[in-house]
């Protein structure tokens, strides 16, 4: 027997991004898509894309967290049950992979999920894209059962290697430098409705910037700023923005910086673009010495962790009672996401898989849910 049952299948699900200069404004359009996000802030974006041949790191970054957790569930003994990857927003998409596990003989899938905290737009979003994958799949006589892994900012395989890294760059910078942690900024309105309590977003970074630093020899002055807003002027959103982060801790007398993209599980575009782009650039401008720390997503460990987090969620699934181990203070996330968990703001009723009120439409042709027909998918 696997050591992955009842699942017979595991879904790497990611972001996506385009892989071409003619990709980029239809990948942009997939991703505000209903949001009233106007052209001209798509353009804007898109020469980020373009600086770079119009090819976004995030893809074979993925191809290398399949190659590395398909190999790590091989040493877990689980080596027989296959990992599909997918995408919300770009090819390789989400329902494609999960027709491709139907199609091959999977009917219960466990989902790793390429965002290590939870709010909207980390979690209920990707479970809403779930949703409407199950959804598509029924209308064509599929039948699937959709279950995630548990939130991992708080595992030391996330952790540890990001102190490795800020270890190293500390050493190549003047003494006193400042450990500056960065993250994706969201509407404060997100964060207040992030978890099933509120402010989880902002709550579980700083659990995990407070582990990490816990790691890195001798004692350690960090902070926790933000970076990519893309909300007009009039709505608030988290700050402070890295760039004037820069210029204060300039102006502080701060010797030195290592930029850490914590809340990134891999080189995005906002790390490559928004970081070792623009922010090295107002360093530079600044003469304030800086090193950006790598993120986590192509270490052994990263994978072996996710690895330990699908065979544990199949332990708990057959009854078993397995360890759970965290590094935060408020322990191990939840498995299944409460009611409510990570608010949509704008349509609270869309559905989403993977949480307590989830249900699948009996109704092939409905677009919402209707009727319960499986619980806690």
């Amino acid at each position: 027997m696997s050591s992955l049952k009842p699942y017979d299948a595991v879904l790497l699900l990611s972001f996506g991004g385009p892989e071409a200069p003619d990709e980029v404004m239809p990948f942009l359009e997939n991703v505000t898509r209903g949001r009233g996000i106007p052209r001209e802030r798509l353009e804007e974006v898109e020469v980020h894309y373009q600086h770079f041949g119009g090819r976004s790191p995030i893809n074979d970054e993925n191809r290398l967290l399949l190659a590395n957790l398909r190999e790590q569930l091989a040493a877990a003994g689980a080596g027989d049950v296959p990992v599909y990857w997918g995408n919300r927003n770009w090819a390789p998409f989400a329902t494609d992979a999960l027709r491709e596990a139907h199609e091959a003989g999977a009917r219960r899938v466990l989902t790793v999920v390429t965002s290590a905290y939870p709010s909207y737009s980390g979690c209920r979003q990707y479970r809403e894209d779930l949703a409407e994958a199950l959804i598509t799949l029924s209308r064509e006589g599929r039948s699937l059962r959709i279950d995630k892994i548990r939130h991992y900012f708080d595992q030391d395989g996330f952790l540890q290697p990001v102190a490795d890294s800020i270890t190293h760059a500390l050493a190549t910078l003047p003494r006193g430098s400042r450990v500056v942690f960065v993250t994706h900024s969201i509407p404060d309105a997100m964060d207040d409705a992030a978890g099933p309590d509120g402010n989880a977003y902002t709550r579980t970074h700083r659990e995990a910037c407070a582990a990490v630093a816990a790691r890195v020899p001798g004692s350690q002055d960090w902070d926790l700023v933000y970076c990519s807003r893309s909300g007009p002027p009039s709505q608030p959103w988290l700050e402070p923005d890295i760039g004037d982060h820069l210029t204060e801790l300039k102006a502080q007398g701060v010797p030195g910086v290592v930029v850490v993209p914590i809340g990134f599980v891999s080189d995005h575009m906002e790390v490559v673009f928004d970081l070792d782009t623009e922010a090295e650039e107002i360093a530079r401008g600044l003469d304030l010495p800086f090193v950006r720390a790598a993120t986590s997503g192509r270490a052994p460990e990263f994978a072996a962790t996710l690895a330990a987090l699908v065979v544990e969620r199949a332990a708990a699934e057959r009854g078993e009672n397995p360890e759970r181990p965290s590094m935060a203070g408020a322990g191990p996330w939840h498995d299944v996401c409460p009611a409510n968990c990570c608010s949509n703001l704008r349509n609270p009723d869309k559905p989403a898989a993977c949480g307590v009120d989830w249900v699948l439409p009996i109704d092939k042709n409905a677009d919402q849910a209707v009727a319960p027909e499986r619980v806690n998918q």
